[in-house]
C-alpha cells in the first residue's frame, strides 16, 4: 500500500479549464487556476484526522476530515459544499455535495496514491480533469 501521507507538487494538468467552467467558476478565477501550480500536503493526527493543504501563488486552502463523516467545506473556487472522503486501497475519493437551492453542482475528486505521486481525477458531469503530482518529500 502506498503511503498517502506527504507532499505533493502539481507537473501536469488536462482538461482543468473545462472542469472549471462545468462548476460555473467565472473567467478571472479560471485564468488564476490554470496558472497556478498547486502544492498539496496531506498529513494525519493521532485520532485519525486528515488535513489536506492545497498552497497557490494565489491562494491557501486547508481542510480537516476524518474518513466516511461528512462535513462542511469551502473550495478554492468558493463554493461552499458538503463533502465527504472515503479510503479504498491506494484511492482517496471526495465527494462534494453542490448547494442546490444555489443550482450548485456536485463533483468528485478521486486521489490515487502510488509510492511516487498522486494522480487526481476531478469530474463534474461528464467533464473529466486530470491533475499529476509529483511526491516533493
Amino acid at each position: 500500500m502506498a503511503k498517502i501521507v506527504g507532499k505533493y507538487k502539481m507537473e501536469t494538468s488536462e482538461n482543468f479549464d473545462e472542469f472549471m467552467k462545468a462548476l460555473g467558476v467565472g473567467m478571472v478565477m479560471r485564468k488564476m487556476g490554470n496558472a497556478a501550480t498547486p502544492t498539496v500536503e496531506i498529513t494525519k493526527d493521532d485520532d485519525g484526522t486528515y488535513t489536506l493543504k492545497t498552497t497557490t501563488t494565489f491562494k491557501t486552502s486547508e481542510i480537516k476530515f476524518k474518513l466516511g463523516q461528512e462535513f462542511e467545506e469551502t473550495t478554492l473556487d468558493g463554493r461552499c459544499v458538503k463533502s465527504t472522503v472515503n479510503l479504498e486501497g491506494n484511492k482517496l475519493t471526495h465527494n462534494q455535495v453542490g448547494d442546490k437551492e444555489k443550482k450548485e453542482k456536485d463533483s468528485v475528486l478521486y486521489r490515487d496514491f502510488t509510492d511516487t505521486e498522486m494522480i487526481m481525477e476531478c469530474k463534474v458531469d461528464d467533464i473529466v480533469c486530470k491533475r499529476v503530482y509529483k511526491r516533493i518529500d
